[in-house]
């Protein structure tokens, strides 16, 4: 008699994106943008979010914000959005997932940086799934200092280290590192523009790719044509 094997448990997950009030963002890309800045910041997360939204294995995103305009375009795009405690990066993460936990108790729960403009959803989902094999597990940025994804199963402790060199932080928290091979646009946040550069080779999101086209018509550092 042929065993039939049950199949694979998929584990669903709600991912929690902190965007900052618009005056806050994207400061360090001021000079490349110029008045566009506020603008690229929101294309940016709009793109990061409804990457992440299209990923196979996640139900829904939350994104914690003050900002009016930013939510907006965000909730545009298919967000649940809840507003800031404005008490820091974390503090903003852990509310995020006390919404996530209320609106899916059962659900694994990420943190996901917002300024991942080429991110892929497929790639994402290389993340996602491996992350959910532990407790709590961490992805570090492009330059190995910094993180893009932190979650954890359902039930267990939410505790975010991000800010400055939070790969370290995670790793002595105890979190499994993810070390993956082809997940290049999960791991390249943007903060400047030669983030900008490697991020528009790996190819940007349709909002930012419009964004950054606008801005090379004027004098900047970033150039090139946006990848389809």
């Amino acid at each position: 008699m042929l065993k039939v094997m049950p199949a694979p448990e998929i584990s669903n997950w709600t991912l929690v994106v902190p965007v900052k009030t618009l005056v806050a963002a994207k400061t360090r890309l001021s000079e490349a943008a110029g008045p566009h800045r506020a603008a690229l910041a929101v294309a940016i997360a709009c793109d990061t979010v409804e990457a992440a939204s299209r990923c196979a294995v996640v139900a829904r995103v939350v994104v914690v914000t003050g900002d009016p305009v930013a939510a907006d375009a965000l909730r545009r795009v298919g967000a649940h959005v809840v507003g800031d405690p404005e008490a820091g990066l974390n503090a903003a993460l852990r509310h995020g997932a006390q919404e996530a936990v209320r609106l899916a108790p059962d659900d694994s729960v990420g943190a996901l940086q917002a300024d991942l403009p080429a991110l892929r959803p497929a790639e994402l989902a290389l993340v996602l799934t491996a992350a959910a094999e532990f407790d709590q597990a961490f992805l570090p940025d492009a330059a190995e200092v910094g993180t893009t994804f932190y979650g954890v199963r359902p039930g267990v402790p939410f505790t975010p280290g991000f800010g400055g060199q939070s790969r370290d932080r995670h790793l002595r928290r105890g979190a499994k590192e993810l070390c993956l091979d082809g997940i290049d646009s999960v791991r390249r946040d943007v903060d400047t523009p030669d983030d900008l550069r490697e991020a528009l080779a790996l190819g940007l999101g349709p909002r930012t790719a419009a964004m950054v086209e606008r801005i090379g018509k004027r004098e900047s550092p970033v150039r090139g044509t946006p990848s389809a």
